[in-house]
């Protein structure tokens, strides 16, 4: 079976792509706003010109597309060069260990992750859906984005993520106790531990044939 690739760089073009693709938008929705207004207002009923209010209302949509653009651009602009110029994204383990999780709860060939900390929300990116086995047999699949609110000692919520209990089910919540616990909780229909050192280390994931 193949393992996921891990292209870090890939991110940054998808996401620089992204904010090219939105100003090419921007562009494309001017010039048709400007065109429909240029019609309505060059088009005569019942003699007269449309209406000076009229005109102002189709002038104020054209003004808000634009600023609604114009604001979508500039935010992923600014993610994606403040990523590149300003201080350096914390490599995925380090995050986690800063909440208090073990490092290797995700695999290390992934695409890369997004944290939003004003939220906690927490995005993890792979190629492809992918698994690993761990050395105490449990085993664990992501699906090509991971979403979860990351809190201290917690990441719950958690879309894209199923671990092995005879069958696949999905986890919902995964947790530690305390700093000094060495157990690591899943709920997954029930709750169930392991132990936490078995996630010390990210492993190399395996691609998963077929529907996640």
């Amino acid at each position: 079976m193949e393992t996921c690739e891990s292209p870090f760089s890939f991110c940054c073009v998808t996401l620089l792509k992204a904010v090219f693709t939105l100003s090419e938008n921007l562009s494309r929705e001017e010039k048709k706003m400007e065109k429909a207004l240029t019609k309505v207002t060059s088009f005569k009923v019942g003699g007269s010109w449309i209406s000076k209010k009229a005109k102002e209302e189709l002038s104020n949509i054209t003004t808000d597309l634009t600023t609604t653009f114009s604001s979508t651009v500039e935010e992923k602009a600014k993610w994606v060069f403040n990523k590149l110029k300003g201080k350096p994204l914390k490599s995925l383990p380090d995050l986690l260990r800063e909440y208090n999780l073990p490092p290797g709860l995700f695999p290390q060939n992934i695409i890369c992750y997004e944290f939003d900390d004003t939220k906690n929300k927490l995005t993890v990116f792979f190629s492809t859906p992918c698994e690993v086995t761990f050395k105490d047999g449990s085993a664990i699949r992501y699906a090509t984005r991971v979403k979860g609110i990351l809190l201290r000692g917690k990441l719950m919520g958690v879309e894209g993520m199923k671990t092995k209990v005879l069958v696949w089910v999905k986890v919902t919540t995964i947790s530690v106790e305390s700093s000094k616990s060495d157990k690591l909780w899943f709920t997954a229909g029930v709750k169930k531990s392991r132990s936490k050192s078995v996630y010390d280390i990210p492993h190399d994931a395996i691609k998963v044939v077929g529907e996640f």
